[in-house]
C-alpha cells in the first residue's frame, strides 16, 4: 500500500478538516492568480479606454473603470488573505493532531508488545521513530501538503485561462509542465530509498547516543572515550554519508526545473508577442499572459523542496506505519473478579525463541502461598518462564494454570495487576520515593505507602533522604544507591498486595546487608501469597518451601534443600561449589 493511503487511512477521523483545508487551499489560489489577469484589465484600460474590456459591462468613463477595479482588487486581496489565515489553521492544526495521535499510537502498541521486541529493535531506533519520523509527517502536513494542493491548482486555473485567451499559445505554454513532473517523479523514485537509508543510519546515530550516556560511568572507568568518540564518529558520518547521497540527488531537481520553466516563459514572450503585434490579442491579454506564465511555472521550482519533503515524510510514515502494523500477542478477556489463591501449575511447558528451544517439557505445581524457588545457570530458561506466566511470551507448547483457569484466557492487564515483579535492574520512574512505591497509581495512599516501605526494610533510608518520601530519585533512580533502588522496587510490589511475588534475580547484585535485609521483608510478606525466586545465589533460597532445578530449558530435580543435598545431584554440587563444603 501507498505511504499516504497508509495515512489517509489512520488520518480518517480527521477527514473533515483535511477536505476544509484543501477546500481553503483551493481558494487561495484562486484569489492569488486572480491579480495576475486584474493587471490585465488594468492595461486595456489604459491602452483601450472607453473600448476597453469592462466598458463591455456599461462602465464608460475610463477613471472609473480604474476605481472599480481598484474596489475589485482590493476585495480580491482580502479574500486571498482570509483563505490564506484559514488554510494554515486548519493544515498546522490538523498537522499537530495527526503528530499528537501518531506519537501516542506508536507509543501505545510498543506497550503491547513483548519486552524482547524492544531489545531487538533497540530503544534508540524506537525513539528515533518516535520523535523525528513522527515530526517529519508533521513538516510534511505542515507546508508540503499546501502547496502540491496549490501547485496543481494554480497549473488548471492558468491552463484554463491560456486556453481561454489563445489556444496555441497555450499548448507552447504548458508544454514544460509534464517534462517537470517525469522529472519530479524521476528524481522521487531515486529519492526514496535514500532517504530510507539516511533514517535509518540517523536511528543508528540515535541509539549509540543513548547506549553511551546510559552507560557514560563505565566507559570513563574504562577510559574509553576515545574509543567511544571514534564509534559515534563512524556512526555519524555513516548518517553524512546517507544524507549527502539524497542531497546530491535532491538539489538536482531545481537547475533541472528551471530550464523548463525557461523555455515556456520564452514562448510566451515571443509567440505571445508576436499575437500581440499582428493584432490577434490584445496588450492587455498580452500582460495578463507573460505575468501568469510566471504564475503557472515559477511554484514549479518549489517542486525541489516539496519532493524533498514528501519523499522524507513517506519514509517516515512507512516507519511509523510498519511499526503499528506489528502483531501483537494474543490477549485474553477473562476478567479476576476477586483476589487469586495464587496456586500455580506448569503443565509439560515448551517454548522457543525465533527456532532456538529455550524450554522443553517443564511441569510443576506451586501451591497457593508457598515460597518457590527456581535455580540453574544463566541461560537455563527460569526467566522465560517468569515471562510466560506474566504473559509477556505465550508457550508454544503445554500450558499455565492459575487457580485452575487458563492464563492464557485471563486479560493480561488483570493477570499483571495481582503479581508483583521485583526484577534484577529495577526501573524507577524520575519521580519522588512515594510516587515509585505507588506507582501507576493515580489516587496514591500515603500509608499504605508507608506500610509497603516498612515490609521492604525501606522506611528507615528513606525517612532519612532530604524530603523523605518526596524526595526525588532522579532518572533511574540515580540519587538511590543499588541496594536502596531494590528495596523501593520490593516496597512497590508489596504495595499492589499481590496474590503472586516474583523475584527474578533480585538479590544478585546488592550487598550482604541489604540481602539480608530483603530476606527478612521475604520471610514476613511472603506469608499468605504465591512467591517465585529465582536466584543464582543459593543461600537466598535455601528456606523456600520447594527448590526446581532448571538446566538447559529442562527441569532436572525438585525438593527441599535438604532433599536436594542429600540427593547429592546438580544442586548438590552447586552448593558445594559456592559454599565450599
Amino acid at each position: 500500500m501507498h505511504p499516504l493511503s497508509r495515512l489517509f487511512a489512520f488520518a480518517r477521523p480527521y477527514r473533515r478538516t483535511a477536505v476544509l483545508a484543501s477546500v481553503y487551499s483551493a481558494l487561495n489560489k484562486f484569489f492569488d492568480v486572480l491579480p495576475e489577469l486584474l493587471i490585465g484589465v488594468a492595461v486595456d484600460v489604459v491602452v483601450n479606454q472607453k473600448q476597453s474590456f469592462l466598458a463591455g459591462f456599461g462602465i464608460a468613463e475610463p477613471m472609473t473603470q480604474l476605481l472599480w477595479l481598484t474596489a475589485l482588487t482590493i476585495s480580491i486581496w482580502v479574500c486571498e488573505s482570509v483563505f490564506e489565515y484559514l488554510y494554515a489553521l486548519k493544515w498546522r492544526g490538523l498537522a499537530q493532531d495527526l503528530q499528537h495521535e501518531l506519537r501516542q499510537a506508536a507509543y501505545a502498541h510498543v506497550q503491547k508488545l513483548p519486552p524482547d521486541f524492544i531489545a531487538r529493535q533497540r530503544s534508540g531506533k524506537l525513539m528515533a521513530l518516535m520523535n523525528e519520523d513522527v515530526n517529519q509527517i508533521e513538516r510534511f502536513l505542515n507546508t508540503g501538503a499546501n502547496d502540491l494542493i496549490q501547485v496543481f491548482c494554480s497549473s488548471l486555473m492558468v491552463g484554463a485561462v491560456f486556453f481561454v485567451i489563445t489556444s496555441d499559445l497555450a499548448v507552447l505554454a504548458l508544454l514544460p509542465i509534464p517534462m517537470i513532473l517525469f522529472g519530479a517523479f524521476w528524481f522521487q523514485r531515486r529519492l526514496y530509498p535514500r532517504y530510507v537509508a539516511a533514517r535509518d543510519a540517523a536511528a543508528v546515530v540515535s541509539n549509540r547516543l543513548n547506549n553511551n550516556l546510559a552507560g557514560m560511568a563505565t566507559i570513563q572507568a574504562y577510559t574509553a572515550e576515545d574509543f567511544e568518540r571514534e564509534h559515534v564518529r563512524i556512526a555519524s558520518d555513516q548518517f553524512r554519508t546517507r544524507n549527502t547521497e539524497a542531497i546530491r540527488f535532491s538539489a538536482a531537481i531545481t537547475p533541472v526545473i528551471r530550464m523548463a520553466i525557461l523555455a515556456g516563459f520564452i514562448a510566451t514572450l515571443l509567440y505571445g508577442g508576436h499575437l500581440a503585434l499582428a493584432g490577434k490579442i490584445g496588450v492587455g491579454s498580452y500582460s495578463a499572459l507573460v505575468y501568469l506564465t510566471q504564475r503557472l511555472l515559477w511554484p514549479l521550482t518549489r517542486l525541489a523542496d516539496m519532493t524533498d519533503l514528501y519523499q522524507r515524510a513517506m519514509a517516515s510514515v512507512n516507519r511509523v506505519m510498519d511499526l503499528l502494523a506489528t502483531p501483537t500477542p494474543l490477549r485474553g478477556t477473562q476478567a479476576l473478579v476477586s483476589r487469586p489463591q495464587g496456586g500455580l501449575r506448569f503443565e509439560r511447558i515448551g517454548f522457543a525463541y525465533a527456532e532456538t528451544p529455550t524450554l522443553t517439557d517443564i511441569s510443576f505445581d506451586i501451591p497457593a502461598g508457598q515460597t518457590v524457588a527456581l535455580v540453574g545457570g544463566t541461560g537455563s530458561g527460569k526467566s522465560t518462564l517468569l515471562k510466560l506466566l506474566l504473559r509477556f511470551h505465550d508457550s508454544s507448547a503445554g500450558r499455565i494454570l492459575l487457580d485452575g483457569e487458563d492464563v492464557a484466557a485471563i486479560d493480561p492487564i488483570a493477570l499483571r495487576r495481582r503479581i508483583g515483579y521485583v526484577a534484577q535492574e529495577p526501573f524507577l520512574t524520575d519521580g519522588s520515593v512515594a510516587d515509585n512505591i505507588a506507582y501507576g497509581e493515580r489516587a496514591p495512599d500515603r500509608t499504605r505507602i508507608d506500610a509497603a516501605a516498612r515490609a521492604a526494610e525501606a522506611h528507615d533510608f528513606i525517612v532519612a533522604l532530604p524530603n523523605g518520601y518526596d524526595s526525588a530519585v532522579g532518572e533511574r533512580g540515580a540519587n538511590l544507591s543499588g541496594g536502596q533502588r531494590q528495596r523501593v522496587a520490593l516496597a512497590r510490589a508489596l504495595y499492589r498486595d499481590p496474590a503472586i511475588l516474583i523475584l527474578d534475580e533480585a538479590t544478585s547484585a546488592v550487598d550482604n546487608e541489604t540481602e539480608a535485609a530483603i530476606q527478612r521483608s521475604l520471610a514476613r510478606v511472603s506469608k499468605g501469597r504465591t512467591t517465585i525466586v529465582v536466584a543464582h545465589r543459593l543461600s537466598t533460597v535455601r528456606h523456600a518451601d520447594r527448590i526446581h532445578v532448571i538446566e538447559h530449558g529442562r527441569l532436572l530435580e525438585s525438593g527441599s534443600h535438604d532433599e536436594l543435598v542429600a540427593a547429592n545431584g546438580t544442586y548438590a554440587a552447586l552448593w558445594r561449589l559456592q559454599t565450599g563444603e
